[in-house]
């Protein structure tokens, strides 16, 4: 599956969004407008303007749909969810090239607020992978006490925690020290 810079940027953004309050986590990662002001700079988020409680709200709104494609059960349901997203946004797909960027296609109509250009560019970007029949690859870290969703791209699909380095680390880690324990007897 061929994935461009754009797409792997909106998908970057998606997973960050919906790891902004990580399934069965209470803290909320954008508490106010200042931290979704951060948030789009950090993704480089074009065309958002001045944000208000309004933006907030509603791409508070948005993330929780979003957290909803990763849950699906199937690509069926992930693809109404995402429908629904993209509709909502009002997309008008147009090539830009700016910013440095090469040609590249934003879903968002111009003057776009900050939900709608998310809802649209990170909607079609989870829309490639139901169409190309890998809506299975939008996943949730498999670590019990983590469940950050994240976008498995490895080759085999095989992919199960957000971060191998600390979640499946940790996991490993504590599976051996069980099976020297029970070994040790």
């Amino acid at each position: 599956m061929l994935i461009t810079h754009d797409t792997r940027c909106a998908l970057d953004l998606v997973v960050d969004l919906v790891n902004t309050t990580p399934e069965g986590d209470e803290t909320d990662g954008l508490p106010d407008v200042a931290a979704l002001d951060g948030f789009a700079r950090d993704h480089d988020l074009s065309d958002v303007g001045v944000l208000s409680e309004f933006d907030l709200s509603a791409v508070r709104k948005i993330r929780g749909r979003f957290a909803a494609v990763f849950a699906a059960a199937d690509a069926r349901t992930a693809a109404g969810l995402i429908n629904d997203l993209v509709a909502a946004a009002g997309t008008t797909p147009r090539l830009t090239d700016h910013d440095g960027y090469d040609w590249h296609v934003h879903y968002f109509a111009p003057g776009a607020s900050v939900a709608d250009h998310i809802a649209a560019d990170c909607g079609m970007a989870l829309a490639f992978f139901v169409v190309a029949g890998e809506q299975e690859r939008l996943r949730r870290c498999e670590a019990p006490d983590c469940r950050r969703a994240f976008v498995d791209l490895s080759r085999n699909r095989s992919r199960r925690y957000c971060d191998s380095r600390t979640c499946g680390n940790r996991l490993h880690v504590a599976a051996y020290r069980a099976r020297r324990k029970e070994a040790a007897g």
